[in-house]
């Protein structure tokens, strides 16, 4: 840890696949959650001193019980959580929508470990929780209720989940599409209603509404929206689910997503990140985000003493005993497809038949592409024995659009395979693969990858490239980003040990 002074900070705060942010403060620390869809472990933690300066400490949701999620779609599973701290304890609530809907866990250490999950039967997505002074805890989400779509809210019994009132509509937002996100506050005795509107697309915006009573009615702010770059000239788009924090410096800030458009017309691959922004008030009261409703990639930083954090090696060798926590499955994986024990020193995949392309559970170890530029490599060290069978690099968007650079089994040969999947269309190149190990390499450009191999220390060799649109989610849709990942699959269910010795990942910039 190391502190200094900053003058200013860059945009996004955390870079990649890390959407939905939802903040709290304790005295000085700062903790935020993220969206985490198909993937497992859910809700990444982050903790910071500054606001500016993060490191992922755990992930909410750790186990089967808590995160359910088979054969979930990519882009389904967990939904927008909120984090509040109250009387010593953190709670994160979210959704499963592949599961049991709206649920929160809860935790005296934001480390972990978490509770099992406790549900609430309000329907809809997106939940966020107040606690008032007066001791009522307030629940709210974005659903399609008895009075039509809005947000609705109720009261719960904070420790059993159970609803002490019936569910409410409160606002219906300022008549944009998808009202959704919200996040009550209560400040100077008035409670405060955020809401995200617009969809989370290029018309996104941040909202806010008032009152003097929980329930309402609420007025809207009269400079809505208080955050847009609807039709904006600017190099973040899709601003918008936004949380407010109060500093203990006593500034007030908004941590909320955003996106970074590598091309045009607009496409992004890394998906929707986290931004942070100063929250100015107006003299009649109302909250106004960045400068006058928009925000810049580089801003005058909090006027908080900087706690940079160590960084982490851009290698891991598979040394330690469990995985770090910028590591992912996609979906539960099975414990059997996987392991740091059979070969220490090396990550061990056993694929299985569950691919690339369906919604099982493959063998797969990924971690966000967090940064336009960057060489990606790995090891690998894999003899397969059945026809079809391989392990590689993906760079996994979803089933449907992904680029593999793999070593498999075909014909009777062992070979070395680059396939793009782009929709209904796969292209596929295939070259002779020596006996022993291989370095599969990824250069990844702003608008295009170039996937190499090098064997036997021999000359870099370049077996194709693929452009980064065709990943982004104006082409592949969904609510995620792109995904690098050590994978393995067997046609016949029983892999061959695809051992990986080590994994490098060297940002550029970007």
């Amino acid at each position: 840890m190391e502190t200094c002074s900053i003058a200013t900070y860059s945009n996004p705060v955390i870079p990649g696949f890390y959407p939905d942010p939802s903040i709290c403060r304790v005295e000085d620390d700062y903790y935020l959650v993220t969206s985490s869809f198909a993937y497992f472990p859910g809700v990444p933690i982050f903790h910071s001193k500054d606001l500016v300066n993060w490191r992922q400490i755990g992930h909410c949701l750790t186990t089967e019980q808590q995160l359910p999620l088979a054969n979930t779609w990519l882009s389904g599973g967990i939904y927008a959580p909120t984090i509040r701290y109250h009387d010593g304890w953190f709670y994160m609530v979210t959704t499963n929508v592949s599961g049991v809907g709206n649920f929160y866990v809860r935790s005296q250490q934001p480390e972990g470990p978490w509770s099992e999950m406790i549900t609430v039967a309000q329907d809809g997505i997106d939940p966020s929780l107040l606690f008032d002074e007066d001791g009522s805890v307030y629940f709210q989400s974005t659903c399609f209720g008895n009075e039509g779509y809005g947000i609705y809210q109720c009261e719960i019994d904070i420790s059993t989940g159970k609803l002490l009132t019936e569910s409410r509509l409160i606002w219906r937002g300022t008549g944009a599409a998808h009202p959704e996100a919200p996040h009550l506050y209560k400040i100077n005795g008035l409670f405060y209603l955020l809401l995200a509107e617009g969809g989370t697309e290029y018309g996104h915006m941040v909202t806010i509404a008032r009152s003097d009573a929980p329930y309402g009615p609420y007025e809207p702010c009269p400079h809505n929206p208080i955050l847009s770059h609807r039709s904006m000239k600017s190099s973040i788009q899709a601003t918008g689910h936004a949380d407010l924090v109060q500093a203990h410096d006593g500034s007030w800030w908004a941590v909320f997503l955003g996106v970074r458009p590598v091309s045009y017309p607009y496409r992004h691959h890394l998906g929707r990140e986290t931004f942070l922004a100063p929250v100015s008030w107006t003299a009649d009261g109302w909250p106004i985000i960045g400068n006058g409703g928009s925000v810049e990639s580089v801003m005058d930083a909090p006027q908080l003493t900087e706690v940079r954090w160590q960084t982490n090696s851009t290698r891991d060798d598979f040394d330690d005993s469990t995985l770090g926590f910028d590591w992912v499955f996609l979906r539960n994986p099975d414990p059997l497809c996987w392991s740091l024990s059979e070969s220490p020193g090396n990550l061990v995949l056993r694929g299985t038949e569950a691919s690339l392309d369906d919604s099982g559970a493959p063998a797969f170890v990924g971690r966000r592409l967090r940064h336009w530029s960057c060489n990606i490599s790995t090891l690998l060290d894999f003899e397969p024995q059945h026809e079809g069978e391989e392990a590689g690099l993906t760079v996994f968007m979803s089933e449907r659009y992904h680029y593999d650079l793999a070593v498999m089994r075909k014909e009777g040969r062992k070979v070395i395979v680059f396939r793009r999947t782009v929709g209904s269309m796969r292209m596929e190149r295939t070259l002779e693969c020596l006996e022993g190990p291989v370095v599969l390499k990824i250069e990844a450009h702003p608008e295009w990858l170039h996937f190499k191999i090098q064997q036997n220390q021999s000359n870099v060799l370049e077996l194709g490239s693929g452009e980064t649109h065709l990943l982004s989610t104006e082409v592949a849709g969904g609510f995620t980003g792109v995904i690098i990942a050590m994978y393995a699959v067997c046609e016949t269910g029983q892999g061959s040990p695809a051992c990986f010795d080590w994994f490098e990942y060297e940002p550029l910039n970007g």
